[in-house]
């Protein structure tokens, strides 16, 4: 999106979809406005910053730690969602740390008007709590997930996620762009090299195969099988 199609608005903020423009305005005059390129971090765990993160166009991801050390992704965040609440609630530490995927557009409103925010809109707070108990449920899927498949079939489950039916063909899915293998492999708990491993397994299957940029899901119901058993 061009720099003049960008406007400094939280007007499409799922968030604040059911206030008025009045109170919209003035969230908007009490955030700052900030550019984090792709794989710059918008906060880290364990950080004592409260303040909220409105994402006005872009998208981040929400990054956590295994016990191993290793970071893993828990989810995605795009334009329209928020991001930081917890700690403007709870004023305790970042739980998470919170990474650019994309060139992305950020409102950074700090925790005292938005506790005020919450406070004055009861329907807001309840439409927090509901996000908040989503985010609980995918976190316990996550843990799930990864505690109980391989490495394998933790990629082909990530895959299997980020994959969308392809407009031009019925039959296919695609994931387009294919993110970084890193990216996946944080999003799966493994390797670099693991995912590419991973992937070169599925090419001479005819379960995938790499177009560009994009990858190309062939058949759906083979990776939904090898998301189930090791490749």
């Amino acid at each position: 999106m061009t720099e003049s199609a960008l406007k400094r608005t939280l007007a499409d903020m799922q968030l604040l979809g059911s206030i008025s423009d009045a109170s919209r305005k003035v969230i908007e005059e009490n955030c700052k406005w900030r550019r984090y390129r792709a794989g710059e971090r918008l906060f880290s765990r364990g950080s004592m910053a409260d303040d909220v993160f409105f994402i006005v166009d872009g998208k981040v991801r929400i990054i956590g730690l295994a016990d191993s050390g290793q970071e893993i992704t828990l989810a995605n965040a795009e334009s329209g969602n928020t991001v930081g609440e917890m700690a403007a609630i709870d004023g305790l530490p970042r739980s998470a740390s919170v990474e650019a995927v994309e060139d992305s557009l950020v409102a950074v409103l700090d925790a005292e008007p938005f506790i005020s925010l919450l406070e004055d809109h009861g329907h807001i707070s309840l439409d927090l709590l509901r996000r908040l108990s989503a985010m609980v449920r995918i976190g316990d899927d996550r843990v799930l997930e990864l505690s109980v498949l391989e490495a394998k079939q933790r990629i082909c489950t990530e895959l299997l996620r980020l994959a969308q039916p392809d407009q031009a063909a019925a039959d296919l899915w695609v994931i387009q762009p294919l993110p970084p293998l890193r990216q996946i492999a944080g999003a799966a708990a493994t390797t670099r090299e693991i995912v590419a491993n991973t992937l070169n397994q599925l090419y001479p299957r005819k379960i995938a195969v790499r177009k560009g940029d994009n990858l190309f899901i062939l058949d759906r119901a083979a990776l939904e099988t090898f998301a189930q058993k090791p490749v």
